[in-house]
């Protein structure tokens, strides 16, 4: 059994930051890539950043030069520190990890709620 554990949502005001993180656990020969999706109310899930086993990263044009991602492979754990947040980042940010268990799948976390006030 797979899990994928959130944290690190929660209300900032326009200009502040946040760090979330996401912690997998179980079963686990190997994680492949890992990313951050969000989903705002009435949209499609987008993708936010991903990185790689190696480092190599990619980002949504509308987060780039704000947001980082970053993995610590020894803990199974990827971040997405959150710099100069704005109104429309508000969202429900969900972690997806490639992980190679019994078979190689995607996984999914919970959800986090990110609320930016103006």
């Amino acid at each position: 059994q797979v899990q994928l554990a959130e944290s690190g949502g929660g209300l900032v005001q326009a200009g502040g930051s946040l760090r979330l993180a996401c912690a997998a656990s179980g079963s686990i020969f190997s994680i492949n890539a890992m990313g951050w999706y969000r989903q705002a109310p009435g949209k499609q899930r987008e993708l936010v950043a991903a990185i790689t086993i190696g480092g190599s990263t990619n980002y949504a044009d509308s987060v780039k030069g704000r947001f980082t991602i970053s993995r610590d492979n020894a803990k199974n754990t990827v971040y997405l520190q959150m710099n100069s947040l704005k109104p429309e980042d508000t969202a429900v940010y969900y972690c997806n990890a490639n992980i190679r268990s019994m078979i190689t799948r995607d996984y999914w976390g919970q959800g986090t709620q990110v609320t930016v006030s103006s």
